[in-house]
Parts: C-alpha cells; sequence; structure tokens
C-alpha cells in the first residue's frame, strides 16, 4: 500500500546528515528495513507522513559479541545477526536463535532490528526474545543520546516513547553470568503470520539448580505490548525447575496478561494458549540448562 502523502524521501550517508535531515523535517518517518511499513499504513498510522528518511547507508549495522554481551547496529537485518555463529551455539541466547528460525528468508534479509522493535508491534516474534533477554536501545535524538530498557521502550500498540527526531541506533544484550539458558516459542497461523501467541523466558541457576534469575515475557496479542509477567518469574525465583514449578508458573501468565480478540484468535483462546506457550518455552529453556 503506498504512502499516499508522501512528498520527500531521503538517504543519508550518515548520522550527522540524519541528524540534520531530522531536525529539519519534525513529521519525517525513520525508515530502516520497512517490511511492516504496510501494516501501519493499512491502520492508518501513516496517513499524515510525508518524508521518509532512510538510515540504511548510514554504518549502523555492525553486530559485535563479547565478553559484555551483544551488540546489535539498529540497520543489522535478521540475516546478518543468524550468520553470527555464537548466536546458534550459547545457551544463554537461545531465544534470539529461536526467534530468527521463524521470518521467511525475505524477511530475514529486509528486516532490521532497530525497525522491528521501534514498531512496537506485539504481534512480532523479535521483541518478544530481546525482552526476556534484558535488551535495550541506544539512540540518537536532538537532545543528545540515551539508553532505554525494552520496557520503557514499549509505550502501547504500535506506540514507543522515543522523542521527535530521536532514532535508535544500536540494541544491546548483556551477557549474564553463570549457568544461563533462554528459549522462545511462537504458535501461528501459517508458516508466514504473525505469532497469535509467542513467548520468551531466560533463566539462571546456581550449582544445586536453584532458579537464581527469571524473566519471561509475552507478546502476540496478549496485551498491546510485548511485556514481562511478574507473577511468573516470582513463581521461578527460588525454586527448583522441576514440572510442577514450570506448570505453576505457566498458569500464573494469566494474572498479567489482558488479551485481545482479531481475526486470529479470540481473547479467551490466547490466553489458554499464553500458559501452555510459557510452560513449553521454560521446558526448552531447562533442557538447554542441562
Amino acid at each position: 500500500m503506498a504512502l499516499l502523502n508522501l512528498k520527500e524521501f531521503h538517504s543519508p550517508r550518515s548520522l550527522a546528515d540524519a541528524r540534520a535531515l531530522l531536525d529539519a523535517n519534525e513529521d519525517a518517518l525513520v525508515l530502516s528495513g520497512g517490511t511492516f511499513l504496510h501494516g501501519l499504513e493499512a491502520r492508518g498510522l501513516l496517513s499524515d507522513v510525508e518524508a521518509l528518511v532512510d538510515i540504511r547507508r548510514i554504518g549502523l549495522d555492525a553486530v559485535e559479541i563479547d565478553g559484555a554481551g551483544l551488540e546489535i547496529g539498529a540497520t543489522a537485518t535478521f540475516a546478518r545477526l543468524q550468520a553470527v555463529p555464537e548466536v546458534g551455539t550459547e545457551a544463554w541466547l537461545g531465544a534470539l536463535a529461536d526467534a530468527l528460525t521463524y521470518p521467511p528468508v525475505q524477511i530475514r534479509n529486509t528486516a532490521t532490528f532497530g525497525g522491528c522493535v521501534a514498531a512496537a508491534c506485539p504481534f512480532f516474534d523479535i521483541p518478544t526474545a530481546l525482552l526476556a533477554l534484558d535488551a535495550s536501545v541506544d539512540t540518537d535524538g536532538p537532545d543528545g543520546g540515551r539508553s532505554l530498557s525494552l520496557s520503557e521502550l514499549f509505550m502501547g500498540l504500535f506506540a514507543n516513547t522515543l522523542d521527535t527526531g530521536e532514532l535508535i541506533t544500536a540494541l544491546f544484550v548483556p551477557r549474564p553470568a553463570g549457568r544461563v539458558a533462554s528459549a522462545f516459542l511462537k504458535l501461528e497461523g501459517n508458516a508466514n503470520d504473525l505469532a497469535i501467541v509467542n513467548a520468551a523466558v531466560r533463566l539462571s541457576v546456581d550449582a544445586g539448580g536453584v532458579c537464581t534469575d527469571a524473566r519471561v515475557a509475552l507478546g502476540g496479542g496478549v496485551a498491546e505490548s510485548t511485556l514481562r509477567i511478574p507473577s511468573a518469574e516470582t513463581i521461578l525465583l527460588g525454586a527448583k525447575l522441576d514440572e510442577a514449578t514450570l506448570r505453576a508458573a505457566g498458569e500464573a501468565v494469566a494474572d498479567d496478561i489482558s488479551p485481545m480478540s482479531d481475526h486470529r484468535a479470540s481473547a479467551a483462546y490466547r490466553s489458554a494458549l499464553a500458559k501452555v506457550m510459557t510452560r513449553r518455552a521454560l521446558e526448552r529453556a531447562v533442557a538447554r540448562l542441562s
């Protein structure tokens, strides 16, 4: 679907040039991968956009992994990260590796991490995985840069907390200490569909197998934003990760979600499914701990 009111298209070659364009065009939309433009336009969210600033050529596509964690440039594609060997082999990044297997190859080669999280779409997979992994974003704005957790970034359905003219420059996933594993699962209508429900978890355990840290995140229409599930995390923390604990954590998610009904699923179905998906994601993460 076309952006019918579009009058200007800019493709800067540096962050400084992008900054100047955004400062001069307060209503400009930052374009990264652009794979969900049609989705936003179909929902009437781009009717006032008259200028696009495409940031794919300003050198924000680097990916680096070290002892501190994983840094992903805002314009790095899903395929670029999937090619990093550690993403597929290190258990703490399991949720991200899992989530990267779902998009079709066309999306993996085009969609970018910055665009994916900035869209604030609760049906996307990558934000759920990143939220479970405690990811944050670095930004550049008219008043300088700042760092935001994903919980701080997501404001509601297709809404984020970025200021006018502020753009994401990078994402950072911290490497947790100790024995850690994560996992992601999704149920969709078909292989290329948005999630009905998705779930991601990250678990840390001590030498005795007791959970020392737990992060549980859900997306796919269980709320207007991808969100953490503190009720489940509380049950996991300090407990042995046996079948009873995982089942109880799955059941607890109902306390923290407000599922929506749409053409993909009813709210009641999403509520029931969220419990199952959470438990299964936990089971996958526990298997990776062993």
